[in-house]
C-alpha cells in the first residue's frame, strides 16, 4: 500500500522568499500560525522571527503572547511581541473590531520590518480563510479587487504620521484546507493557543465559518469551498489584467474630477476603490466607492468615510481629510 504524503509535504516556498534571507513570521499562537512557523524551520529558513501582538481583547491574551516566545524558542526563533488597545482604536476612529485589530497588526509589521530592516513577512491564511474573505468582500458589495480575496504573494504599502513601509507579504497555506493543518499539527504533535473569539458569533468571519458555510454545503449537498476558492482564482486573474491599465498604476494624493469623468465607469470604480485603499480607508465597499463617485456630480462637495474620515471636492479635485468634529 502507498504511503500517504506527509502533510503539507507538497507546499512549496514563494520563490521571492529565499530561505537564507531574513523574514518575519506573525505568530498568534492558533494552529495555523504555529504550523506555518514550524514548517518554514523544517523547510531550512533558519533566520526567521516571530512577531506577536496582543490584541488586548481577551484576558489570556498575555498568555498567548508569552506561548509564542516559547514556542518559538524550541525552534531558537527569536521572538518579539507588542500591544495595541484594538478596542480603544475602534471606539475611537469608529470601525468595527475586526477592522480596527487589522489596522493595529498592520502597523505593527510594518513597525518591526523598519526596525529590522525586514520587509519580507510570511501569514498563515489558508484556503479556508481565502472563501470566507471572498463571501464577506461579496456581502458587503465589494468589487472584483475585493473577490479575487489574498494573493499568495502581495504587497502591502502602510502609511502613518510616524512611518511608512511597503511589506512584501507571502502566504504559502493560502492553497490548504484547514484540515490540512489540523493533520500537520496532530503529525507533529505541536501546541498551540485556542483562541475563544474564533467561536464568538459578534465576528462576521465566525457566522460565515460556522453558520454560513454549512448552510450552503447543506443546501446544495456538497461541500461548496473548492467551487467559492477556484472563483477568487479566476477573478484575481481579471483582477491583474486591469490592474495593470496605465491609469490605474498610481493613485495619486488627489482625484482630478476632469480626467475621472473620461474613464469608464468600471476603471473609474477601480481608480477609487485604489485611491482609499492607498489612504487607508477601512471597510471600502460599493457604496464607500459610489459615495466617492457621486462627487464627480454637481450635487455636493462632501462624503463622509469610515475611519472618521471625509473625501471633498474642491477646484475640481478630490481629496481625503479628516471629518470636522
Amino acid at each position: 500500500m502507498r504511503r500517504a504524503p506527509a502533510p503539507l509535504s507538497t507546499v512549496a516556498l514563494p520563490t521571492a522568499f529565499a530561505p537564507g534571507d531574513p523574514h518575519l513570521v506573525a505568530v498568534s499562537g492558533g494552529r495555523d500560525s504555529i504550523a506555518l512557523l514550524h514548517w518554514l524551520h523544517a523547510r531550512g529558513c533558519k533566520n526567521l522571527i516571530a512577531i506577536h501582538l496582543d490584541h488586548r481583547l481577551r484576558a489570556e491574551s498575555g498568555d498567548d503572547a508569552a506561548f509564542a516566545k516559547k514556542f518559538a524558542a524550541t525552534l531558537n526563533i527569536a521572538c518579539i511581541t507588542g500591544t495595541a488597545d484594538v478596542a480603544a482604536l475602534a471606539k475611537k476612529e469608529r470601525l468595527s473590531i475586526e477592522t480596527a485589530a487589522r489596522r493595529a497588526r498592520h502597523e505593527f509589521f510594518a513597525q518591526v520590518a523598519v526596525r529590522r530592516a525586514c520587509p519580507r513577512i510570511f501569514l498563515a491564511h489558508h484556503a479556508d480563510d481565502q472563501v470566507e474573505t471572498f463571501l464577506h468582500n461579496l456581502l458587503r458589495g465589494a468589487g472584483p479587487s475585493g473577490l479575487c480575496g489574498m494573493g499568495a504573494v502581495s504587497a502591502l504599502e502602510i502609511r502613518s504620521a510616524k512611518f511608512s513601509a511597503e511589506l512584501q507579504i507571502a502566504r504559502p497555506l493560502l492553497g490548504v484546507w484547514r484540515e490540512e493543518i489540523d493533520a500537520y499539527i496532530a503529525h507533529h504533535a505541536l501546541p498551540f493557543r485556542e483562541d475563544t473569539s474564533n467561536a464568538d458569533p459578534r465576528f462576521t468571519r465566525n457566522r460565515l465559518r460556522h453558520a454560513a458555510i454549512p448552510a450552503l454545503t447543506a443546501a446544495l449537498g456538497r461541500d461548496v469551498r473548492a467551487a467559492l476558492l477556484r472563483t477568487t482564482e479566476l477573478l484575481r486573474a481579471e483582477d491583474a489584467f486591469l490592474s495593470a491599465q496605465p491609469e490605474l498604476r498610481a493613485a495619486p494624493d488627489a482625484l482630478e474630477v476632469p480626467a475621472l469623468r473620461l474613464l469608464p465607469l468600471a476603471l473609474q470604480r477601480r481608480l477609487i476603490h485604489l485611491w482609499l485603499q492607498r489612504h487607508a480607508v477601512g471597510s471600502i465597499g460599493f457604496a464607500e466607492v459610489e459615495s466617492v463617485r457621486s462627487l464627480l456630480g454637481s450635487r455636493g462637495a462632501k462624503v463622509n468615510l469610515p475611519g472618521g474620515l471625509c473625501a471633498r471636492r474642491r477646484e475640481k479635485r478630490i481629496f481625503i481629510a479628516p471629518q470636522k468634529k
